[in-house]
């Protein structure tokens, strides 16, 4: 594995590197890994490298010290931006650069969720493709208890996750929501007991990262369209994108290992 820190901040964001799968892990524990502008500009740039890395095939994004994210840090008098005079309404713009960044990378991409994930944390872990918690996470669409209303893409992504009525009840009361609760309104994908969700987390990475990447990264926007088109447009780019596949090097490559019994190696072309 080779781990790096970022020159960002010292150590705010540890980003390592195995087998395909990049961990990019908050390390301001001290702070319940609240993100601060190193925080989201080590973020974007991990981004930009995933997504132009041949070899980078999963994005995993977790937190140090037994905590995802407790939010954005507003106790940073530099502000999300770093530059205390930027206007409030270009930091949140910044901030949604950076998570829609997150949601429309090509790539596979999943939240490890240990303790709290909580406002701008909670978005953050939403806007990952896949979610593993531990059974003692706890989770908060918490903005209205400071006085706040949502951000970071959370009024999209919480009314396509759980429902709008649901949506609102998490949003209007801001309550702490266990894990289990989590996974039963749809917020989290599995919840894991505790001990275990790295072994869970590095299954489901292994198999990803041994996935078809062309495949997986159209399977990736077509679900991601599916809720904004027509059926009839959804078949067509289904079918745009099932000729590409059936003209890849990686399809060739998983019918000859079906024939040969044998487990396929994807390469990505």
């Amino acid at each position: 594995m080779v781990a790096r820190v970022l020159d960002v901040e010292p150590s705010s964001v540890i980003v390592e590197r195995s087998g395909g799968v990049v961990t990019f892990t908050i390390n301001r524990p001290e702070k319940k890994n609240a993100a601060n502008a190193a925080v989201w500009a080590g973020l974007l740039e991990v981004l930009d490298e995933v997504r132009s890395r041949r070899d980078d095939r999963v994005l995993v994004i977790t937190g140090a010290g037994g905590e995802f994210c407790s939010g954005a840090d507003i106790t940073d008098p530099a502000g999300v931006s770093g530059d205390p005079d930027t206007p409030h309404v270009l930091q949140m713009e910044l901030l949604g650069h950076v998570i829609l960044t997150l949601r429309q990378l090509p790539k596979p991409t999943v939240a490890k969720i240990r303790g709290v994930a909580a406002g701008a944390g909670l978005s953050l872990a939403l806007g990952c493709d896949l979610t593993l918690a531990e059974q003692s996470a706890r989770l908060s669409v918490i903005f209205s208890r400071r006085g706040l209303s949502l951000d970071c893409g959370a009024s999209w992504l919480l009314p396509r996750l759980v429902g709008l009525h649901r949506a609102k009840e998490l949003a209007f009361f801001g309550d702490m929501v266990s894990a289990a609760d989590a996974a039963g309104m749809g917020l989290v994908n599995r919840v894991v007991p505790d001990e275990e969700l790295d072994a869970a987390v590095d299954e489901w990475t292994a198999r990803l990262a041994a996935g078809p990447p062309l495949a997986l990264s159209m399977t990736k926007r077509l679900l991601e369209d599916g809720t904004n088109v027509s059926m009839a447009q959804a078949l067509q780019s289904e079918a745009w994108a099932q000729a590409l596949n059936f003209h890849s090097e990686d399809t060739a490559e998983a019918m000859r290992a079906f024939v040969e019994r044998r487990p396929p190696s994807f390469r990505g072309r």
